[in-house]
């Protein structure tokens, strides 16, 4: 059944912490998924979260502290002492393990590293230490099951009952020669089907799919996905077999991806956490605030030039912010597909000229329609018909620049290897606020002049 949190049962707990009954509190931990756990030290304050911490076992603290977000982990790591952490490092995957290290400080790396009791434990968490972050190496796990190619079924059989014990999901075996070179991989399927005397290589699946441990692990979430698997193992510049990734870790790995997107999408640097504290959130939000604010400043610089347009006509001013709101939401609306369709490498091999007449006749039917709708309100509310004209012709060239821009500014960005994101939100927003204000003092200046 699933867990549900309430503010009773949180209460329950903290009237047990503050008794320091720790029978109880262990009753109710005790048969908790870590995830739920790591909910509820959510909802207490860091003294109380370090006092039921403390009474988890080590392989259960372990998976706790995989759930926590990292400035709460980091803070109860720093609270344990060496000797502790790796107690709870011994209990988990290799690469969940190197993950954790990472995040001590360099001075406490190896101390930790050297109070490990599992050496071969230690020894695969070193070894991951040693890829470079955001790649396969440093996203892998070391635990796998591999056999040789010799092998008969019975004998892969006998192989497999050793080495699972340190696996902790098994999704496939792989098939290596006597130099560990990955040679295909056997399905536990075709294992289980196929009769004992069989040899190994009769059955493996030649035609795996790999990637080798300098892959960037955007690549890696692309191929899982593109594929559909739930593991991928990793294989070093000779082809020999390292590691295994799995279908969790590419999990975080696109969530951690879709955050930064979300967050530069929003014009806030990436990095930046709900739980960050003042100065670094304010550091985060700061930079395109300041570009935002410097776009206003020159359209308030254009609205100024036409001041005496507006002195005479003040009916106009009306609908500036409707010019700005439109142009800013088609430009967004425009390069947020464009974004999407970059990160789903949906364009690729595609021409910006199809892509930015698509975009235009979209913005096109758009515009006659807020345009025509625009016009018939002007003509119920106000006597002039050159207001009217002023607001829906600048409406529809809003929308038709907007559109351009929403989708040349991003597959520019692209071409040139830059972060496409960085073009929807803030810096599309204004620069078409900008240039819709342009525009529709421009063709006011026009109409009214002849009318």
């Amino acid at each position: 059944m699933q867990f549900e949190l309430t503010t009773d049962y949180i209460e329950v707990l903290k009237q047990a912490i503050a008794g320091s009954n720790d029978n109880f509190l262990k009753s109710k931990l005790e048969d908790l998924h870590a995830a739920d756990v790591a909910g509820i030290f959510y909802q207490l304050d860091f003294e109380e979260v370090k006092k039921v911490y403390r009474l988890l076992d080590d392989e259960t603290a372990g998976e706790v502290l995989l759930e926590l977000d990292e400035d709460l982990r980091e803070n109860l790591l720093a609270s344990l002492s060496t000797k502790k952490i790796a107690e709870q490092l011994d209990q988990m995957a290799s690469d969940d393990a190197a993950d954790v290290i990472n995040e001590l400080p360099e001075n406490l790396q190896d101390e930790v590293l050297s109070q490990i009791e599992d050496i071969e434990q230690a020894s695969d968490i070193a070894d991951l230490l040693n890829y470079d972050e955001g790649t396969a190496g440093s996203l892998m796990a070391k635990e796998l099951v591999s056999v040789y190619a010799h092998h008969t079924v019975a004998g892969c059989m006998e192989e497999i009952r050793k080495q699972a014990a340190n696996v902790e999901n098994m999704y496939a075996v792989y098939v290596v020669d006597e130099n560990e070179k990955l040679l295909g991989l056997l399905s536990l399927r075709n294992l289980i089907i196929s009769e004992p005397e069989k040899k190994v290589s009769e059955i493996c699946d030649e035609e795996v799919i790999v990637v080798k441990t300098n892959t960037p692990n955007t690549e890696v979430a692309e191929i899982m996905e593109k594929y559909d698997l739930v593991v991928l193992p990793v294989v070093d510049s000779l082809g020999r077999l390292v590691g295994r990734i799995t279908i969790d870790d590419v999990v975080d790995v696109i969530r951690e991806n879709a955050e930064k997107e979300i967050q530069r999408m929003s014009g806030i640097s990436e990095g930046a956490e709900r739980n960050d504290k003042w100065w670094r959130s304010i550091r985060a939000r700061i930079p395109w605030l300041l570009v935002g604010m410097g776009g206003g400043i020159i359209s308030s610089r254009i609205i100024g030039q036409y001041e005496a347009q507006i002195k005479i006509q003040p009916e106009v001013a009306f609908f500036i912010p409707l010019i700005g709101a439109t142009g800013g939401n088609v430009g967004v609306q425009s390069s947020a597909i464009i974004v999407q369709s970059l990160a789903s490498n949906t364009m690729i091999g595609d021409k910006i000229g199809p892509k930015l007449l698509r975009e235009l006749g979209i913005g096109f039917i758009n515009g006659i329609i807020c345009s025509l709708l625009i016009f018939g309100y002007n003509l119920i509310t106000s006597d002039s018909l050159a207001l009217a004209c002023t607001v829906s012709i600048s409406l529809i060239t809003v929308i038709l620049f907007a559109s351009f821009l929403g989708t040349f500014v991003p597959l520019t960005m692209n071409k040139f290897k830059i972060n496409p994101a960085l073009a929807t939100g803030p810096f599309v927003t204004t620069l078409n606020d900008i240039l819709g204000i342009t525009i529709y003092f421009l063709v006011g200046r026009l109409l009214y002049g002849q009318f």
